[in-house]
Formats: C-alpha cells, sequence, structure tokens
C-alpha cells in the first residue's frame, strides 16, 4: 500500500502523472472515492503524461471516453450512473482493455473488473483542497513496477 498526500488539484494531476509514466497497455486502473474527490482531476494529469492533449472530462453521461495516445488508448470509463452488473457487462470493458490500451474506471470499485491498480482519493476534513490517496494492486503485473512507483510518488507520500 503506498498512502499520499495531494494538497490541490494540481497535485493530484501531478502525482497521476507519475503513476501515467509507469502504466502500461493492458493496465486496468481503478478510482474510487466519494463525488468532488479527484477522480476526474486524476484521470486528466494521467492523460497530459501520456500526451493527450484534448480536454479530458467525466465521462457520467456517455460512459466511455476513448482517446488516441501514440500508439496508446487510453479509455477512460465512469460507472457512477449503472445500476446493475448487467449494465456493466454490456459495456464489454474486458474487450475494450486489450494490449494497446490502458483504462482508468470512475467508480469501478462498484463492480468486480478483475486484477487491477487501485487508486482511492479522499477529502481530507480539515482542508477541502487537499486529498489522501491510497494505492493498492491486485493486479500482479504492477508487482515488478511497484518499487519505482513508490519512488515516482515520493514527493506525495506520507510519513
Amino acid at each position: 500500500m503506498i498512502e499520499l498526500h495531494s494538497s490541490s488539484p494540481e497535485q493530484t494531476r501531478a502525482l497521476a502523472a507519475a503513476i501515467a509514466g509507469l502504466a502500461r497497455a493492458g493496465d486496468l486502473i481503478v478510482l474510487a472515492g466519494q463525488m468532488g474527490a479527484g477522480k476526474t482531476a486524476f484521470a486528466q494529469g494521467f492523460a497530459k503524461q501520456l500526451g493527450i492533449h484534448e480536454p479530458v472530462t467525466s465521462p457520467t453521461y456517455t460512459l466511455v471516453h476513448t482517446y488516441q495516445a501514440g500508439s496508446t488508448v487510453l479509455h477512460h470509463v465512469d460507472l457512477y450512473r449503472l445500476d446493475h452488473t448487467a449494465e456493466v457487462d454490456d459495456l464489454a470493458l474486458p474487450e475494450l482493455l486489450d494490449d494497446r490500451s490502458i483504462m482508468l474506471v470512475e467508480w469501478g470499485d462498484v463492480v468486480d473488473l478483475g486484477p487491477h491498480l487501485h487508486v482511492e482519493l479522499r477529502v481530507d476534513d480539515d482542508d477541502l483542497d487537499a486529498r489522501e490517496i491510497t494505492l493498492t494492486s491486485s493486479d500482479r503485473r504492477w508487482a515488478p513496477r511497484w518499487e519505482r512507483l513508490e519512488a515516482a510518488l515520493q514527493s506525495w507520500t506520507l510519513s
């Protein structure tokens, strides 16, 4: 587990960029947290690091936004409005995640999506601009990158 502190949306974007620098095609990253916790800010920083220059907004109503980043495709998914596992199944997310794509899933903790990097964002009760962010992984593909991930996020690590 890696525990981080971000004091602003800009820092949340920066730490997401650090994670994106270590992400690989085939990675599934689940973004969890209450409304307004910074999931979309995270996605914006992640996308920018991949070289995506178009605006990145929450796909709450369209459910999936897809961006081309060189030879990599970023799928940004939002499951907030879905009520049933069958609705998630209809999105065919496993078919979207392939050996040339990365998937960020907001509200992805509401269903079992399989092995993933889990990013939980929480609003700091003492500073509403700040976020406490916890990273865990159920995806063994992150194990060889974990030490590099810790090093890349050192600036935001809680002591």
